[in-house]
């Protein structure tokens, strides 16, 4: 199987010397694809200011179709269930996306909901979720969900302070009201079986403990906290220099999580998962992490875009314009030709798709270089460290101390 180098922007996926061709003929196998976005709906009611769909360096939804197409829906399931089955997968999930989501209203949701689950054999377990911001969890849209056995997953940053400062309406008004009823809703014995947990983008103008507070009183399965998406190009808040530059020795970030894993980790049993911290625990101890932000594990993930396109994990956006793309298409490529592309391979070939500076970092194996879409730089593409490097550094440092401080107890006990 060829690498086919004229793919769009291939030269911001390094190779660093790497013969990609050899990665097969040395006996390495993709991981197949078991998590899918589904881009349902390509606008939104919110206008959050950091988001990578519309307001960073990718502006490629301006020229999506507002809704996914039946015919275009039918494709993607029927590609999705045509590699499940040549790989036998056991279990797969798809996560219908946006933009807003529910925007598609919930007799389209109900139908996609349908197509999938006929496109899939049946002795594939298939999870289906939407990933919404709780403005449209109304009673007549839960049920709809209900009667599909779709989970839901809702962006929320902490309390009504926290998520206004960037979660508003497109008029400038704070959504944070029909969010928290439509969380109550959701919480309520009728629905809460299909909460599949809540998602923060941190700010460090938040307070750390007081975030985590107001996202664990609505008891979710989990919480997932981001770090914002930048690049050293666009660099995150409080991290860039008067000249437009990174301050690499910032611990901002670092210093929040810190005050954060505190709080929640002398909670014990009382605590709600935070999957970041959960992982860099588990990476510690020696067993992987299973999220993007940490370890060196294989990525499994496929977007489809609205259109059809069949794109790599849409974080990507915060670098370049196409940064996502692959140049395939659900009405006319299979999924197993997305292996073929060098971001898609760079996302599966571990420690050998890493910088030299993470080659050589101490942390290696447990940081994993942290999220991809934050190594970028114009020029060398993502052969970088994070632009968080020092924050990654500094957090997991600090999750070793206390594991360590902790088994020195027992010891003595």
């Amino acid at each position: 199987m060829s690498v086919d180098i004229s793919m769009p922007a291939f030269s911001e996926w390094p190779d660093r010397g790497l013969d990609l061709e050899a990665l097969y003929d040395d006996g390495w196998q993709p991981v197949p694809f078991d998590q899918y976005v589904v881009k349902i709906h390509s606008r939104c009611n919110l206008a959050c200011d950091y988001c990578y769909m519309y307001e960073l360096a990718d502006q490629s939804w301006r020229d999506q179709p507002v809704v996914m197409a039946p015919a275009i829906a039918s494709a993607t399931a029927k590609r999705i269930a045509a590699h499940a089955r040549r790989h036998e997968l056991d279990a797969i999930s798809v996560s219908f996306h946006g933009g807003e989501p529910l925007l598609a209203g919930h007799e389209r949701i109900a139908a996609l909901a349908r197509e999938f689950r006929s496109a899939v054999d049946s002795r594939v377990q298939l999870q289906l979720n939407v990933q919404t911001n709780g403005m449209l969890l109304t009673d007549r849209m839960l049920k709809a969900l209900q009667a599909q056995d779709i989970t839901v997953g809702v962006s929320l940053d902490g309390d009504r302070t926290a998520t206004d400062r960037h979660r508003l309406t497109r008029r400038g008004d704070s959504g944070y009201d029909r969010v928290e009823a439509g969380l109550e809703r959701l919480t309520s014995p009728a629905y809460r079986h299909l909460f599949a947990g809540l998602l923060a983008v941190i700010d460090v103008d938040n307070d750390p403990v007081g975030t985590y507070e107001s996202l664990a009183r609505f008891a979710p399965p989990s919480i997932d906290l981001l770090l914002p998406h930048a690049t050293w190009a666009a660099p995150p808040p409080h991290k860039a220099t008067p000249d437009g530059g990174v301050d690499a020795t910032d611990t901002t970030y670092g210093e929040w999580l810190n005050t954060a894993f505190d709080h929640w980790y002398d909670l014990g049993r009382s605590r709600v998962p935070v999957r970041l911290f959960r992982s860099a625990i588990r990476a510690w101890i020696g067993g992987s992490a299973d999220i993007e932000q940490l370890g060196t594990g294989a990525l499994s993930f496929l977007v489809i875009e609205t259109d059809g396109a069949i794109e790599q994990v849409d974080s990507l956006k915060v670098a370049f314009e196409g940064a996502t793309g692959t140049g395939l298409h659900v009405l006319r490529d299979e999924l197993d030709a997305a292996f073929r592309h060098p971001g898609v391979i760079a996302r599966q070939i571990g420690i050998r798709a890493l910088s030299p500076t993470c080659q050589s970092c101490r942390l290696r194996d447990i940081c994993g270089g942290g999220q991809y879409a934050h190594r970028y730089k114009p020029m060398s593409g993502f052969l970088n460290n994070s632009v968080y490097c020092a924050d990654l550094m500094v957090f997991l440092d600090h999750v070793g101390d206390r594991l360590r401080a902790d088994i020195a107890t027992l010891r003595k006990a």
